[in-house]
């Protein structure tokens, strides 16, 4: 029989089926090697043997006791009851999935040491469904180790998890890893040690003993990430596109007709991107401003100098109220230079759509703004050569390539209004060039921000009608779209209900996801013409509406969110000359993180400082949105506790790539396997 090695299918080890490798697969659990990079996300100390008088309900403990009645019982459910006893006490376990087998293997007399948790059962402590060896005599204690608990899916018990990783441990051995020793010479442990040390952690291994292990697989992960990124950016360097250099000097006319001077942070990030487009090698540039920071009339800029070659502009929106709010700030913008601009969204009728899309394949329609119906296969680009992306992380990756494909290797301008903490730039982003908006436009207000318990409503509603008699307009921001009996949360349209009948002198409006999307672009509409005074909404308006008149936000609930978000939210007042306020209207009692949260945002209107926060409450998953698209950073990084390995990571991938290129191929294939396609997303 051969030897199995790391990168064997899961199939190869005992026990593994059809039906198992399809639940392996819902973790990205693939080969052995994967089922090894899965590491445990804690450990369980079951070396103490907790006597029976000695338990605490919600704890999870190890016992040993004897069996001293066993009976099923006929309730609501039926189960399996046995009844242990030590010298101290008694306990029940309770079964509600058991075989006559299993029953029949669990006899009077015989000993049971288990381990689950404890929880206040009818006749005393109980435990349901604990995991139990029996024995016929009374057993010493467990040799003294932690026992590793895994992620998991349904189907796939720890037990079985842990039977697997033994098995695929054994293939460490026909496994030549990554040899990082020369530039890790004060590490103890190569990649193999590592991985070792952490599924099956010996005697004594202590805390810091288990997160420098972790810390160890990690930082090959980082170190093999950014040598991709790296590569990516070289082989792009050697690729050709449509240069656009300047022509018509269009831009210069669209400078004159804005209305408003440039900041000095405009005007440097646009020569960046410009001097980017005249060259042959395609851009990829990633602009960085937090809201209202104007990175969108650099956007405008870009698209001109495509226009003037004749050449298209996509322009890629996450919503149709943002992409409704693009293609009118652009059609303003351009069409009075000539430049035709075009809408596709989902919502358009099909006579709609088969026009629009005429007008795109022919090149009539010089830039196109658009939600994912710029994805579909029938729309035809005639010379797609610029693609603009708004917010990219809430898009998925397949997306962006499907946008991508449409073009001969477009030039790509990626914005975002997520201040992205710079560790986070440099691990995720390192294949490309960042331009940073750090000016706010003239005029932008500071937002005061007030941290206020919801039995102060009343003084809030009062604030309202206070704004709104003065010309004002307002938002008020809730978390949920109708009434739930398992949140206690307000929701949206309730809450418009409640405030029309409290200021019956005012237009109360309501926006949130399930509105047609003619509907919500009707209503946002009404809102900017100053039609609507409140406008009650969910968070859809957490990105890009533009309504200079509005001066106060009341955001509800605002311990549900995270600091991003909250950040966003709170940008879309403060963008006219007016006072702005933001009022966070909190349920008491607030847990402490959630406190710290809120005490950010009453402190700073600093995005990158409130990013930086973010990170380390919550990771970057949820920071840059890419646990609503499914994507997954990492496989065991963790950047909101490894920040502080990149810096190290970036300078080492560096010098691995220029002298090792066979290390660099080989952390590769450990941890990008197969992602040949994605290189040049």
């Amino acid at each position: 029989m051969n030897r199995q090695t790391p990168a064997d299918s899961i199939e190869t080890l005992h026990g593994v089926g059809p039906a198992l490798r399809d639940r392996f697969a819902k973790l990205r659990i693939h080969t052995l090697l994967d089922l090894l990079l899965n590491l445990p996300h804690r450990y369980q100390d079951r070396t103490r043997v907790v006597p029976l008088i000695g338990l605490r309900t919600n704890v999870e403990a190890l016992i040993i006791g004897q069996v001293v009645d066993s009976r099923v019982a006929f309730g609501r459910r039926r189960s399996w009851l046995l009844t242990l006893s030590d010298e101290t006490g008694f306990i029940q376990l309770r079964f509600f999935h058991f075989s006559e087998r299993q029953r029949a293997s669990v006899t009077m007399g015989v000993y049971l040491r288990c381990f689950g948790e404890v929880r206040a059962g009818p006749n005393g402590f109980e435990m349901v469904h604990p995991e139990y060896k029996a024995f016929p005599t009374k057993p010493d204690a467990p040799e003294p180790k932690l026992t590793p608990i895994y992620p998991t899916t349904e189907g796939l018990t720890q037990a079985k998890l842990a039977s697997l990783v033994g098995q695929a441990l054994r293939a460490l051995d026909e496994w030549t890893a990554p040899d990082l020793t020369q530039w890790l010479a004060e590490s103890a442990m190569d990649l193999r040690s590592a991985l070792r040390f952490l599924h099956n952690p010996p005697t004594g291994a202590t805390v810091d003993q288990l997160l420098e292990g972790r810390s160890r697989v990690a930082f090959d992960e980082l170190i093999s990430n950014i040598i991709v990124l790296k590569r990516r950016q070289r082989e792009r360097a050697t690729e050709q596109t449509i240069a656009l250099p300047r022509s018509q000097q269009l831009g210069r006319v669209l400078l004159k007709r804005l209305g408003f001077e440039l900041t000095g942070a405009q005007r440097r990030v646009t020569r960046e991107v410009l001097l980017d487009l005249e060259q042959s090698v395609p851009m990829l540039r990633l602009i960085q401003g937090d809201v209202g920071s104007g990175k969108t009339v650099i956007a405008a800029f870009a698209a001109t100098r495509a226009a003037e070659q004749g050449c298209q502009t996509a322009i890629m929106a996450p919503t149709e109220i943002l992409a409704e709010q693009h293609y009118l700030n652009f059609s303003a913008w351009l069409e009075p230079l000539g430049v035709p601009v075009r809408l596709l969204t989902g919502r358009m009728t099909a006579a709609e759509r088969n026009r629009e899309r005429k007008s795109i394949a022919s090149g009539e329609a010089l830039v196109i703004v658009g939600t994912h119906a710029l994805f579909q296969k029938d729309v035809e680009f005639a010379r797609l050569s610029l693609v603009i992306i708004d917010e990219q992380h809430r898009f998925g990756v397949h997306q962006r390539m499907a946008l991508r494909s449409k073009g001969v290797l477009p030039h790509q301008l990626i914005m975002t209004a997520t201040p992205i903490p710079r560790t986070l730039t440099m691990a995720l982003y390192a294949d490309m060039n960042v331009s940073v908006i750090d000016e706010m436009p003239p005029g932008r207000q500071p937002i005061d921000t007030l941290v206020v318990s919801d039995s102060r409503r009343a003084e809030v509603v009062a604030r309202i009608a206070q704004a709104c008699s003065l010309g004002q307009q307002a938002y008020w921001v809730c978390t949920l779209i109708e009434e739930s009996d398992a949140l206690d949360y307000r929701a949206a349209e309730t809450t418009a209900a409640e405030l029309a009948a409290a200021l019956p002198h005012l237009s109360v409006g309501l926006l949130h996801g399930r509105l047609a999307g003619r509907e919500k672009a009707q209503v946002m509409e009404r809102f900017k013409a100053g039609e609507i005074d409140l406008l009650v909404a969910t968070t859809v308006v957490e990105v890009g509406v533009d309504v200079p008149n509005a001066t106060l936000m009341v955001i509800e609930n605002p311990e549900r969110l995270g600091l991003a978000q909250l950040h966003q939210l709170r940008g879309r007042v403060g963008r006219g000359p007016q006072h702005s306020r933001c009022v966070l209207m909190y349920k008491p009692p607030l847990g402490m993180q959630s406190r710290a949260r809120l005490k950010v945002m009453r402190e700073t209107n600093d995005g990158f400082r409130i990013a930086e926060e973010d990170l380390k409450q919550r990771g970057p998953g949820d920071v840059l949105g890419t646990r609503q698209t499914g994507e997954q950073l990492f496989r065991v990084a963790d950047l909101s506790i490894d920040a502080h390995l990149v810096s190290r990571a970036a300078d080492i991938a560096s010098r691995i790539a220029e002298s090792r290129p066979d290390v660099a191929e080989s952390l590769i294939a450990t941890w990008s396997p197969g992602n040949a396609d994605y290189t040049q997303v």
